[in-house]
């Protein structure tokens, strides 16, 4: 099992999770994060520090393309560990549907 960021974290980037995870496995785009499936110790530490309730478990369903997402952009951005202020649109869009199509960005974050 593996624990992976969905599209809630799209235009809210809450950084609360790095602080908490034992491997540094987190890596940030411009507008969200990803966790590295294959870093990812399973302990579970970081799902319930997300405000956006964006980290979830593989097992639950629908998640087997955040799996893939997750491991394809983690492989491109830089790793984050230190905790951020979220983006300036978070409150405004925690919880809008469907933000993957509507307000992902590729571009990597800046890291740390």
């Amino acid at each position: 099992m593996t624990y992976v960021v969905m599209d809630n974290c799209i235009a809210c980037k809450y950084t609360d999770c790095v602080e908490v995870c034992p491997v540094d496995c987190f890596y940030e785009g411009e507008n969200m994060l990803v966790i590295h499936p294959d870093e990812c110790i399973d302990c579970g530490v970081c799902e319930p520090e997300c405000p956006a309730d964006a980290i979830r478990p593989d097992t639950e369903a629908d998640t087997e393309k955040w799996v893939e997402f997750n491991r394809k952009y983690s492989e491109i951005w830089p790793v984050i560990v230190t905790k951020k202020d979220p983006l300036p649109t978070a409150e405004e869009l925690d919880g809008t549907p469907n933000k993957l199509d509507t307000h992902f960005s590729e571009k990597p974050g800046e890291g740390d």
